[in-house]
C-alpha cells in the first residue's frame, strides 16, 4: 500500500493538519502560560484521571509540543449501550493536556487511534486539549463478542457521549469536535444524536452517502471532475490494466504470497485485483494533483509501470488478507448503514469478471449477517438540513468523497470549499477570507477571544 493510500485510509491526516495549522496557528492567541498547571511533573493529573470511574492511565509518553503532556488512556465502554448486562470493553484513547483552563478538542479518526502525539488543527488554533477516542471495532477497541451488529453509527455515538460526560469534570470549558474523513463522519453521527455534548464540530472531507439507491452521484462526479483528457487517460489505463490481468494477477498473487498472506477475506487474488482497478478513478481523484494527471501512464506502458502505478493509486496491499482482516469493520459499516461509491464501469464492458468486487461485502466474512439500514443515512442528512447548528464542513472540490456533502441548515453553520482541493484539505488550504471566518467561528464556538 502506498504511503498516502495507507494515511488516507486511516482518517490519518492529522500530521499534515499540524504542519498546514501553521497559517492559522500564527494568528492563534499566545496565552500566557501564567496560571496554567505546570505540563511537567505528577500535578495531580495522573491521579484525578485514574479516579474517573472505568478509566485507567495506561501511560504516559513524551509530548511533541511543548506545554503539553501526552497519556495513553484505556476506558471500559458498555459493549451495547441499550443493554449495560452485556458486558464491556477497554477503549483507547489518548489525551494531549495543556491546562484544565482551556477548551478541549474531541477528535477521531474513525478508525484506530493514532499513538503518535499530534495535534488536530483546531487544537493548534485554540491552544487546546485533545481527546483522541479510537473506534470501536478498531485498533484494540475491539470487545470479545463477535457480534458486528452492535457496530452502529449509535453505540459510536454514546461511546463518544460517555468520554465527553466522564471528562468534562476536569475539563470544564467548550469542547470542539473534529475528525477527518470517516471521522468527520464519526464528528457528525455523534452531534446527531448528542447534539449538546460539544459546543461545534469541524469535519474535513466528510462523505454524506444519503442516497444509496444507485450512487449515482459518484458516478456524475467522477464523469465530470477535472479535464476530458485525465479522465480519459483514466478510462484507458483500466482497461489496459484488465487487459494484461494475468500477468499482472500472477504478480500480485506472488508478491502477496512472498509477504505470508493471501485472499481468503476477498475470495481470490484476481477479484482483489478486479476491486483496486475499480477504485482507480475515485482513489486518484481524492489525492490527485496537476503532476498525478499528467503522470498517468499510458495503454503502451509497460507491465511493471502499469503495476506500480496501480499499487501507488489504489494500494494492492489493502486487498490482501493481512490488512484487509483489520479493515472488516470498516467494509462491514459501509455495507449496513455508511454506504458506498459507485465508479464508471462503461468503458470496461467485456473486461470485467467480477463486478461485484468493489462491493463491501466482498471483504467482510460470508458467515457475518449484512442487512442493509437504509433509514440511518436520511436520518443524519436530515438532522444535519434541520438542526445542524455550530458545524462546519470543509471540503475539496476535487474529491469525490464528498459528492454527496453535507449542509447544515443550522444557525452559524457553514460549508467552505478549497477550489481545486482533493481529500486531504486543511483550514489553512482555504482562501483567505474563508480562513479567517473559519478560524473566527472556531474561536466563537471555543469562547476563545482573537
Amino acid at each position: 500500500m502506498s504511503t498516502w493510500t495507507r494515511r488516507r485510509l486511516l482518517g490519518a491526516t492529522v500530521a499534515s493538519a499540524t504542519a498546514s495549522a501553521a497559517g492559522l496557528a500564527v494568528a492563534a492567541p499566545a496565552h500566557a502560560a501564567a496560571g496554567r498547571r505546570s505540563p511537567s511533573g505528577d500535578d495531580g493529573l495522573v491521579a484525578a484521571l485514574g479516579a474517573l470511574p472505568g478509566l485507567r492511565v495506561i501511560e504516559e509518553r513524551p509530548a511533541a509540543d511543548p506545554g503539553y503532556r501526552f497519556l495513553v488512556l484505556g476506558l471500559r465502554q458498555p459493549v451495547d449501550h441499550r443493554n449495560p448486562a452485556a458486558g464491556t470493553f477497554e477503549q483507547r484513547l489518548t489525551l494531549l493536556h495543556t491546562g484544565a483552563d482551556r477548551p478541549t478538542v474531541l477528535f477521531s479518526t474513525g478508525y484506530a487511534a493514532m499513538s503518535a502525539p499530534r495535534r488536530a488543527e483546531p487544537t493548534v488554533l485554540l491552544e487546546a486539549n485533545q481527546v483522541q477516542v479510537e473506534h470501536r471495532w478498531f485498533g484494540t477497541s475491539r470487545p470479545d463478542t463477535s457480534d458486528y451488529s452492535l457496530l452502529t453509527i449509535r453505540q459510536a455515538a454514546d461511546d463518544y457521549h460517555r468520554v465527553v460526560r466522564l471528562l468534562r469534570g476536569l475539563y470544564p470549558g467548550a469542547w470542539i469536535s473534529t475528525g477527518s474523513s470517516k471521522g468527520g463522519m464519526a464528528a457528525v453521527y455523534h452531534r446527531r444524536f448528542h447534539p449538546h455534548d460539544v459546543a461545534g464540530t469541524v469535519a474535513y472531507s466528510a462523505p454524506n452517502n444519503v442516497d444509496d439507491r444507485d450512487n449515482s452521484a459518484y458516478v456524475r462526479f467522477l464523469e465530470r471532475v477535472g479535464t476530458r483528457e485525465s479522465r480519459d487517460a483514466l478510462k484507458a489505463v483500466q482497461r489496459e490494466l484488465l487487459l494484461r490481468r494475468a500477468d499482472l494477477v500472477a504478480r500480485y498473487a506472488a508478491e502477496t504470497a512472498a509477504a505470508g498472506t493471501g485472499f481468503e477475506i476477498a475470495g481470490s487474488a484476481e477479484k482483489a485485483f478486479e476491486a483496486a482497478v475499480l477504485r482507480v478513478p475515485f482513489m486518484f481523484w481524492q489525492r490527485s494533483t496537476a503532476a498525478d494527471a499528467a503522470a498517468i501512464p499510458a495503454p503502451h506502458a509497460t507491465t511493471d509501470a502499469l503495476y506500480t502505478w496501480l499499487d501507488g493509486i489504489a494500494g494492492l496491499n489493502l486487498y490482501a488478507d493481512a490488512v484487509a482482516r483489520q479493515f472488516v469493520p470498516y467494509f462491514y459499516q459501509l455495507g449496513t448503514q455508511l454506504g458506498y461509491v459507485s465508479s464508471p464501469v462503461g468503458h470496461l464492458a467485456g473486461l470485467l469478471r467480477h463486478p461485484d468486487a468493489m462491493a463491501p461485502r466482498t471483504f467482510v466474512p460470508r458467515d457475518v449477517p449484512m442487512p442493509f439500514d437504509r433509514a440511518a443515512m436520511p436520518d443524519v442528512d436530515r438532522w444535519v438540513r434541520r438542526h445542524g447548528s455550530r458545524m462546519l464542513f470543509v471540503n475539496g472540490t476535487r474529491d469525490p468523497s464528498v459528492a454527496e456533502a453535507f449542509h447544515p441548515g443550522g444557525r452559524d453553520s457553514h460549508v467552505l470549499w478549497v477550489e481545486g482541493g482533493n481529500h486531504g484539505v486543511d483550514l489553512a488550504d482555504l482562501a483567505p477570507a474563508d480562513r479567517a471566518q473559519a478560524a473566527a467561528a472556531l474561536r466563537r464556538w471555543a469562547g476563545v477571544r482573537s
